[in-house]
């Protein structure tokens, strides 16, 4: 028997590669920035996310950018992946102070899988996209009310 899912389940209908979402704009890789905040593999966020990341509300113009709040959702994601409680984990749900409108709470998904070749990748995607979990549930990370 080998690994090849193939030998199982026959040729695949239709396949859409990490490339391709890449390629296509689907994911947006963000990499570069992510090895700052201490990650060791390629991180990519859906479209939604990065959306979220450069959509500032009018009335934080000028006091929060695209920069920053990339860093801060890519320094939580890391912080949230190496707490031992999620070292079991392939999925993370965590929250941060990211406006949004009226919104301030940002809650992401953080799911590190297999790449095109098997490699670990991490995607970071709204939690909606394929949550079936309570998001008050077991894995999310919450910084609670903000002090000072």
């Amino acid at each position: 028997m080998t690994d090849d899912p193939r030998d199982f389940w026959g040729e695949p209908i239709h396949t859409y590669t990490r490339a391709e979402a890449l390629a296509d704009g689907v994911l947006v890789d963000v990499t570069e920035t992510a090895r700052e905040a201490g990650f060791i593999v390629p991180v990519a966020l859906t479209v939604g996310v990065f959306s979220d990341v450069r959509d500032i509300p009018a009335s934080k113009q000028g006091c929060q950018d695209p920069e920053g709040r990339l860093w801060d959702l890519l320094y939580m994601g890391r912080f949230v992946a190496g707490r031992t409680d999620a070292l079991d984990r392939s999925e993370i749900l965590y929250r941060l102070h990211m406006d949004l409108g009226r919104k301030r709470l940002y809650t992401a998904k953080l799911h590190i899988g297999p790449g095109d070749a098997r490699e670990p990748v991490v995607t970071i995607m709204r939690p909606e996209k394929t949550d079936h979990q309570n998001p008050k549930g077991p894995g999310l990370y919450d910084p609670g009310p903000r002090t000072g």
